[in-house]
């Protein structure tokens, strides 16, 4: 207690009890008197009282509240709490704050949209169905643009139909929207959802059909067909006109982004837009009059709509396609095309231009060589690193390593390879990664893409992405946010080339594999190593092919059981043969057996060890001991599933109608699988509160996705 303490009341006291405490307490070498201690010990008491009756004043607003007081100030004006899932409604004072101005609101088709996207986090649309449906209209509210046949002059009515911007009108449909099977009748507001997201890539390079081939690109490192997605242009915090196609993240159609390059100002095409494409190294997109839309649909070699050199255009696109078609080059020279351009996904994982600093491995102290800034490809800047430190790549290029990469950690060291922060570059390999280390060695991948790119003359068999040879003292290897590809890579129209081809294969007894938000291809671990795998798929590129093993016998092509594993939140596509089952939790494991097979396509040798939790099964699975799973079989349900081909933006993403034993499954309520950290349902479950909340009476409401 300082001096200062009770020096206020003490003031107002005589002069003369002052000296006569300032004697006593120099008489005694104190620093207060008794009567000033006995002021002070009271001004403290005051003071509390001060405090608290200030906080009571504060506790009147929800501005400046304490926290406990939230829930009591919510329950006064009805509030009712969500799980807070969305950035938007994560803050329940916030929340409670909004509340007063959205009720003044209530009712209205603009505060069941702003609802819809705070709360979900996703693109969202509010319609209401009375306003197309075709009947015959009060003439006191004649609704002009409502025609019972649309204008098929224009291209938007057939683009637009049946999605939330559908504006051509619509028989009554008695079925109740509630339970999702009608839609227009008069009571009907359509909640519209897009929730994969659009993610950016950055002066990212087209790839070529073909060596030979200078006239034909796609947008895919991988060089496969894929759609590009438009970036959602914001309404605001506070919603003041509907959204329309350019606020929400969907797949950019042909017509829109012609439509676009005609206007002076264009929304979809340009430096910081949806989509800008860059010709022979120049730094400014190519112009808007220059650019021509048109489907590029075809076999490669045979495109449809290939630009002639007398065209009058520098270069036509396939938005829908992800492809890139340019005149013939003259006589000697060759073209170079690069893109900033957004393709779509369900959640932050495999890699990409989102934050992943946080998860960067290395310490500040250990050196960091960046390419191409310090060297101009991975494996020179591997060689001057030594056996310890970071190779950052510093853009969203492609790099290509003919010869694969030699990596020998240090013992006691790390070395981490991976994409600066904001970047997403793809490496492809014309062998494979060989890791080799000393004792208590690390090495971490962090944030890349990494392909087989064969060779002219392929070998027989091709070789795992990453390999891990025995002997080796190696004792970690880390993989977060990186996409090792399914099937080693993938067929120009989607699929993957090597299905069952293992992305991993760790020989040496002892090493720890850990994996965190990534995409994998099969892996292969020895019986005598561990595997620790969460929020990430591992796909064999065939449900029938083995995803997780230690090798195949090579008599016999019977695989032999993969070292321990520890899995959560993951999707695993392909059959699964494990020493030991850890822990298995929030999963789903989708494998089928083939002809030949024999054997489970679930298979745990140990079964008195493990547990297998939220999970689900395989028909026939062999597992340790289970809770609240679910296994297939006649009469139960199944995931559903909006694809299963990497590559795709729906790729291992179910389907809202998915049963809710799969679908809210998880121990959380959420949905098993790869994005169960994305709690989809839990987000659904705060919008079904918050629309009860906020409709008018007698209205009713559905839910439907569009992505």
């Amino acid at each position: 207690m300082s001096a200062a303490t009770g020096q206020k009341l003490f003031d107002l006291l005589p002069a003369l009890y002052r000296v006569k405490d300032a004697q006593i307490a120099a008489s005694q070498k104190l620093t207060m008197g008794p009567l000033q201690s006995l002021l002070a010990l009271l001004e403290e008491q005051l003071a509390v009282v001060a405090e608290d009756m200030d906080q009571l004043y504060d506790d009147q607003f929800i501005e400046t509240c304490a926290p406990w007081v939230i829930p009591y100030i919510g329950d006064l004006i009805g509030y009712q709490s969500v799980n807070g899932v969305a950035a938007a409604v994560a803050s329940p004072r916030a929340e409670v704050a909004n509340t007063i101005s959205l009720r003044r609101r209530k009712g209205t088709v603009l505060v069941l949209e702003q609802l819809a996207r705070d709360v979900t986090g996703w693109g969202a649309h509010a319609v209401e169905f009375f306003k197309v449906l075709a009947d015959t209209q009060y003439l006191n509210h004649i609704r002009l643009f409502n025609h019972y046949a649309p204008n098929l002059r224009g291209w938007e009515p057939r683009a637009y139909m049946n999605t939330g911007f559908d504006q051509t009108a619509h028989t009554v449909d008695v079925r109740r929207i509630a339970i999702e099977r009608g839609r227009y009748n008069i009571q009907n507001i359509g909640i519209f959802l897009w929730s994969l997201t659009a993610y950016p890539l950055t002066m990212s390079p087209a790839v070529p059909v073909a060596s030979t081939n200078n006239q034909c690109f796609r947008f895919s490192s991988l060089g496969n067909d894929m759609p590009l997605f438009n970036t959602p242009v914001t309404q605001g915090s506070q919603i003041t006109a509907l959204a329309r196609p350019v606020n929400v993240a969907d797949i950019l159609l042909r017509r829109v982004l012609c439509r676009d390059l005609a206007q002076a100002t264009p929304v979809y095409y340009g430096a910081g837009n949806s989509l800008a494409l860059y010709l022979d190294n120049f730094k400014t997109p190519v112009d808007t009059t220059s650019i021509q839309v048109c489907d590029l649909s075809g076999d490669d070699g045979s495109w449809n709509n290939v630009p002639t050199a007398a065209s009058g255009y520098s270069v036509a696109i396939d938005p829908e396609l992800g492809r890139i078609a340019l005149p013939p080059p003259a006589a000697g020279t060759t073209h170079t095309v690069e893109a900033s351009l957004y393709y779509g996904f369900n959640g932050d994982m495999g890699g990409g231009e989102y934050s992943r600093a946080a998860t960067f491995a290395a310490s500040p102290e250990q050196p960091v060589i960046r390419v191409p800034g310090d060297y101009p490809t991975i494996d020179a800047a591997l060689t001057a690193l030594g056996g310890d430190g970071v190779v950052e790549i510093t853009d969203s290029g492609h790099y290509f390593e003919p010869a694969g990469l030699n990596i020998a950690v240090n013992s006691g060291g790390l070395i981490e390879l991976r994409a600066a922060d904001g970047f997403r570059p793809t490496l492809s390999l014309g062998a494979e990664i060989t890791l080799t280390g000393g004792s208590d060695s690390e090495f971490a991948l962090n944030g890349l893409v990494v392909a087989y790119a064969p060779p002219a003359a392929a070998p027989p068999l091709p070789p795992p992405l990453i390999h891990v040879p025995a002997p080796n003292k190696l004792s970690e290897l880390s993989l977060t946010h990186c996409t090792l590809v399914p099937g080693l890579t993938l067929k120009p129209y989607g699929g993957p080339v090597y299905p069952g081809s293992p992305a991993v294969l760790a020989e040496p007894s002892g090493l720890a594999v850990v994996a965190n938000k990534s995409i994998l291809g099969a892996l292969w671990i020895n019986g005598q190593s561990t595997a620790n795998l969460t929020d990430s798929i591992v796909d064999a590129g065939d449900a029938s092919e083995p995803a997780y093993i230690a090798t195949l016998d090579s008599l016999t092509d019977i695989p032999q059981p993969g070292g321990a594993l520890t899995i959560e939140g993951c999707t695993v596509i392909g059959k699964v043969y494990v020493s030991l089952l850890s822990l298995a939790s929030n999963c789903i494991f989708w494998s089928h057996l083939s002809e030949s097979d024999e054997t489970a396509p679930l298979w745990a040798v140990r079964r008195q060890e493990g547990c297998v939790r939220f999970s689900y099964l395989p028909a026939g699975a062999i597992t340790p001991r289970r809770f609240e799973c679910v296994q297939e079989g006649p009469g139960i349900p199944k995931p559903a599933f909006f694809s299963l081909r990497y590559g795709d933006p729906g790729y291992s993403k179910l389907f809202a109608h998915t049963d809710d034993s799969i679908r809210r499954g998880a121990d959380d309520g959420g949905e098993m699988g790869a994005f169960h950290f994305l709690l989809a349902p839990l987000r659904e479950t705060d919008l079904l509160v918050r629309m009860r909340e906020y409709l008018p009476v007698g209205l009713e409401f559905g839910i439907f996705y569009e992505t």
